[in-house]
């Protein structure tokens, strides 16, 4: 299980006046922070972008790129920064991602094809919302199989994100029991080793005691890699819940001496 941070967010003030200023100082520290934390992977997630989308993709790419060469995330709805981004990057990043939405379907999922790089799609109706059982988001995602298909993209590019619910909305938990079920089943469904991703942060959005929230990303995290989770996206700076992710790598994976990984 790959640690990608989700901390280089472009709501955050600080980083926001980055862009805006075009100064790399404060999103070169922060990445540099967060490949010391444990980082694998870093989501750049710069929001729409609707002014200057290539020009800012283009320096945030370059920005964290001089600072490291794990994978990249490139995380935008707007397909003119995302094609800046892929463009831009040294090595080939990750879209994220796509749905079944009609303009992500003409706008983003071809850009995997063109650049020949991997890209996440989401369990997601049409219209953005999330299905509420396992057998909805098993339809959509060999609904998400069948449409990088039809754009002639190697069906091993997808990446498949289930949406974790948050814990505080009606069926939450039983949303994310589920999901348990569905990264499990993936493979048998769609004939090959299916990789995933899941923002672990989603799981504790909304108000709540900020230590009992760890407590249950903490306890999640552990059930996603047992079912056999790619990919877990989180906030890196979490140190506690990396600790219990290493923990679990290091009895999944098998090493010689177990302790030594974490």
């Amino acid at each position: 299980m790959i640690l990608a941070a989700d901390n280089l967010q472009i709501t955050h003030p600080e980083l926001a006046k980055a862009l805006d200023e075009m100064n790399p100082a404060p999103i070169q520290s922060l990445v540099k922070n967060c490949i010391t934390a444990g980082a694998q992977m870093i989501d750049i997630n710069s929001g729409p972008l609707t002014r200057e989308p290539e020009r800012k993709m283009r320096f945030l790419v370059e920005t964290v790129q001089s600072v490291t060469d794990v994978p990249l995330l490139l995380d935008t709805a707007n397909p003119r920064a995302l094609a800046a981004g892929l463009a831009t990057a040294i090595h080939p990043p990750i879209i994220n991602g796509f749905s079944m939405e009609p303009v992500k379907l003409e706008k983003i999922l071809p850009l995997a094809k063109k650049y020949d790089t991997d890209i996440i799609g989401y369990l997601l109706y049409p219209h953005g919302q999330v299905p509420r059982g396992e057998v909805e988001r098993m339809e959509i995602a060999v609904a998400l199989f069948e449409a990088v298909q039809k754009v002639s993209l190697c069906p091993d590019r997808l990446i498949i994100d289930p949406i974790i619910a948050p814990v505080l909305w009606e069926n939450g938990t039983l949303q994310d029991a589920g999901i348990l079920n569905v990264i499990r089943r993936l493979p048998d469904l769609l004939g090959y080793p299916v990789r995933t991703i899941a923002g672990v942060s989603n799981l504790t959005t909304g108000r709540g005691n900020y230590e009992k929230k760890l407590l249950l990303e903490q306890a999640y995290l552990p059930m996603l890699a047992a079912s056999g989770l790619s990919v877990a996206l989180l906030n890196i700076f979490h140190a506690k819940t990396v600790q219990v992710a290493k923990a679990c790598n290091a009895l999944l994976n098998d090493p010689i001496f177990t302790w030594e990984g974490i």
